[in-house]
Formats: structure tokens, sequence, C-alpha cells
């Protein structure tokens, strides 16, 4: 059972090793989405199999026996989980959710943040948000319906195409809730730290995704790619928020060659990959849960027989 419960685990360290390269070779829409899901499919299985572990030893410990009317010595015998292994697992478990809890109350501040910040913004027409700043920016801030915000110097770096293709990616940002993709992943991340390069590969997916939706819109993926260069070059500052999708902020390099290069055509067998390992950690997740319930039963007739 413990090979069983290290699937998870295991699933994670395969992510660690090999999701960016993986991310790199799916169209960036199929990636983000595959990804997101996967990494919170891990990051719930893992704790849910670590948290059988542990709470099957603390079963044995003290007078948890007499409480919940079982046998320790029947748990004992069929989990044959060592007692170190148990509370390795526990203090595992308790930073986990330490982690994630903490990263769910910074994506919420972020999240409040950035719906304050879309209030204050009055758009031109729909989205789109000009403001008068010598630092050359572009961003979109999710909330209130969304917000496009350019700055007059970035416009006046930028030629009439040029413009086009930086608004449509703002604007796909908005049109897909990519903030959303990047909240869950670092959740997924904080809660497991083998799922830290799997958000980092959601975050670059998630630009790629607005790269290609501008490109797609103005029908030249050079024109996107030279936009995206000129963007990064004329930006002098970071806008430094997690409220904020820029399109000069990150993965500027990749997202330039991917631009470059035909586009990403869907690769069965990547996705299948995926796929399996969104199964797997399921199954073993489920496989743990039933036999940890099974040894509890079995411990609490051992009880009551006696």
């Amino acid at each position: 059972m413990i090979v069983v419960a290290a699937v998870p685990l295991l699933v994670g360290a395969l992510l660690f090793c090999a999701v960016r390269p993986c991310a790199r070779r799916l169209p960036p829409a199929l990636a983000v989405r595959l990804l997101t899901v996967l990494a919170l499919s891990v990051a719930l299985c893992s704790g849910l199999v670590l948290s059988v572990l542990a709470v099957l030893v603390g079963a044995q410990l003290g007078p948890m026996p007499q409480i919940g009317n079982w046998s320790a010595e029947a748990i004992r015998r069929e989990s044959d989980l060592p007692v170190l292994a148990g509370l390795a697992a526990l203090l595992i478990v308790a930073g986990f959710l330490t982690s994630a809890a903490i990263q769910a109350g910074r994506s919420l501040r972020d999240l409040t943040r950035a719906r304050r910040l879309a209030q204050t913004l009055h758009p031109v027409g729909d989205t789109l948000v000009l403001i008068e700043d010598e630092v050359p920016t572009a961003y979109a801030v999710a909330g209130a319906g969304g917000r496009v915000v350019v700055s007059t110097s970035m416009l006046r770096a930028l030629s009439a195409p040029e413009r086009r293709v930086l608004i449509a990616h703002e604007r796909a940002h908005l049109r897909h809730g990519h903030h959303i993709y990047l909240h869950l992943a670092r959740l997924a991340a904080a809660a497991n730290p083998l799922l830290r390069p799997t958000a980092d590969a959601v975050a670059a997916s998630v630009e790629r995704w607005a790269d290609e939706e501008a490109a797609a819109e103005v029908g030249d993926r050079q024109l996107a790619a030279h936009t995206l260069a000129k963007a990064a070059l004329v930006r002098t500052e970071r806008c430094g928020s997690h409220e904020a999708l820029a399109i000069a902020e990150s993965y500027v390099v990749e997202r330039v060659q991917a631009l470059l290069a035909p586009p990403t055509h869907r690769r069965r067998s990547l996705a299948s990959l995926v796929l399996l390992g969104f199964g797997a950690s399921w199954a073993a997740a489920a496989t743990v849960a039933l036999w940890g319930n099974n040894v509890v039963q079995i411990a609490e007739a051992v009880y009551h027989h006696r």
C-alpha cells in the first residue's frame, strides 16, 4: 500500500523534472488547462494520502483507541505502518496545509485589490483605460468586468498595428480568465513544493496563450513577436503586482521564439500522459482512502468483539 500511496508524489516528482519542456510542446491554451487541473489533483491527492497515513498512526497513540472505540493493535497489524512514517506524514501535511492557507489568503487579497483597482479605473470604450505615465506600461486588471490599462508613453512607442497586438494580448487575459489559472496553480504549488515548476509553466503558458490570441487577431505572428520584443525593450519598470498581467512582464525570449516558430499543434501523446497522471493520482488516493477506512472498520470490529 505504501507503493500506491507514493503515486501522487511520484507524479509530482515527474512534473518537477519535465513539466516545462512538455508545456512548450503543447498548444498554450491546452497546456494551461491540463496542467492547472493536474497540479490541483496532485496537490489534493498527495495531501489526502499523507492524511490517511497520519490518521492511521495517530489512531494508535494515547487515548485515541478508547475515544474512537477501535483496537490499536488491529490498526497496527492491518496497516503495518511505522510510527515514524505516520508522524512524518502528519508534519508534512500540517506544513502543506499551512502553506496553502497562506497562499489562499494572498490570492484572496490580490483578487480583492484587483477588483477595487478596476473600480477606480474608468475605461475609454469597453475595457481600455489610458493613463498619463512616462513609464511605458500595459497590463490587464481582472475585476469589475476587467480593465486593460495602457500608458500614453507605451502608445507613443508603438505603431498602430503594434498597438492592436498589445491590446489584443491584454484583452485575451481578461476574456479567458487567466488570473484564475495563475492563482489555482500557485495554490497547488503552495500545497506541494514539487509543483512549483508546474505553476511556473502555467504562468508561461498563460502568456503564450495571450500571444497566440493576439497573433491570430492581427493575422501576423511576426508582428506579434516584434511587438512583444519592442514592448519589453521600452518598458523600464515592472508593475510589481500579482493583481495585473502585463504583456512584457516575463518569459519574453521564450515567447518571442514561440511566435517566430510555427504554431504548436496538439500532441495526443503528451496530453494523454497528463491525463494518465491525473487518473493515476486520483485512483491511488481513492485506493488509499478505502484501505484506511477498511483498516479502521476492522479495528472497530475487533474492539467490539473483545
